[in-house]
């Protein structure tokens, strides 16, 4: 009778918890699903002659991302536009991924063994570039790294150079402008992993003679993984569909995925593309977070 009451419960906190999702996945129904499908059946539609699409069945969406016709005799090459965007968008956000973990693990060391009536200030300031839109963030970039920006002029009137270094609109200068505006991603899940730390498992490591880079990764790492996974998270994600950055340090010449996709919704005048590229970057995204999740929460070596 006990058991057979359990079961009830259960199933009845069960029934209870669907019920308290239910609005959240409706919204979520509404708001994500419903807009996906449609975006998945415009891929597989044919483009109009000036936007739009024409509600006939065609692969072309799907084909166009690594296949193009020749203007000459319509034979299929390979776009390699297409793919070298999609390996320059997988790229960056990695090299991003990984220099603001290289630069952000230290940071966030540094602010969880400060005093504890400081530790406010220093996360104030790592939290300041969140006030400005990231518009205007990646337009003051871009003018110090500008060929008459601030960096440049200082060199020139140093005499260190005798002409500009040439900075902006590469694969460097969006990397640069990623990176700043992804770093406070990073640093803030790892201080809060940090912050939580017990300094005796140091000072145990220590004692039995283990070298400073055994105790970090054998004890540091192992402890803050969750900080590690949660930033890699919110610095790869928004760094795959970034758009304003490649943008505006990009010119236009280093395109990533987000800006091909308004390219082809907008200029190109080619939706399935636009719309199998969009659900492409989608499946990049998923397969990324299924690999970060993988990687990092694989045991360390004891």
């Amino acid at each position: 009778m006990a058991s057979d009451a359990e079961q009830q419960l259960a199933r009845s906190n069960t029934r209870l918890n669907w019920l308290m999702s239910a609005p959240a996945l409706i919204v979520l129904a509404l708001t994500a699903t419903l807009p996906f499908l449609g975006v998945l059946v415009y891929s597989f539609l044919t483009p109009g002659q000036y936007g739009n699409v024409v509600w006939t069945f065609s692969t072309d969406g799907w084909l166009g991302l690594i296949l193009t016709r020749d203007v000459f005799d319509g034979t299929l090459v390979w776009a390699d536009a297409h793919i070298t965007i999609i390996l320059r968008t997988v790229e960056l956000a990695t090299l991003t991924t990984a220099i603001t973990f290289v630069f952000g693990f230290p940071t966030a060391w540094f602010i969880a063994t400060r005093p504890p009536k400081s530790r406010p200030i220093w996360l104030f300031l790592i939290t300041i570039p969140f006030w400005t839109n990231l518009l205007i963030r990646t337009f003051a970039i871009n003018e110090v790294i500008r060929n008459e920006g601030l960096i440049n002029t200082v060199l020139l009137k140093l005499g260190m150079i005798s002409q500009p270094l040439e900075m902006i609109y590469s694969d460097g200068a969006v990397l640069l402008g990623m990176g700043y505006a992804y770093f406070p991603l990073m640093v803030l899940p790892l201080f809060a992993a940090m912050d939580r730390f017990d300094m005796r498992l140091l000072e145990a490591g220590y004692d039995l003679y283990a070298s400073r880079l055994s105790v970090l990764w054998r004890i540091v790492i192992p402890v803050v993984r969750p900080g590690v996974i949660a930033g890699c998270i919110l610095v790869f994600i928004p760094a795959l569909g970034a758009y304003v950055t490649p943008r505006v340090l990009g010119g236009g010449k280093n395109m990533m995925l987000s800006n091909f996709v308004e390219l082809q919704f907008g200029q190109g005048r080619n939706w399935p593309l636009g719309a199998s590229v969009s659900i492409t970057l989608g499946a990049i995204t998923l397969i990324a977070m299924l690999v970060i999740l993988r990687v990092t929460s694989r045991d360390m070596p004891r």
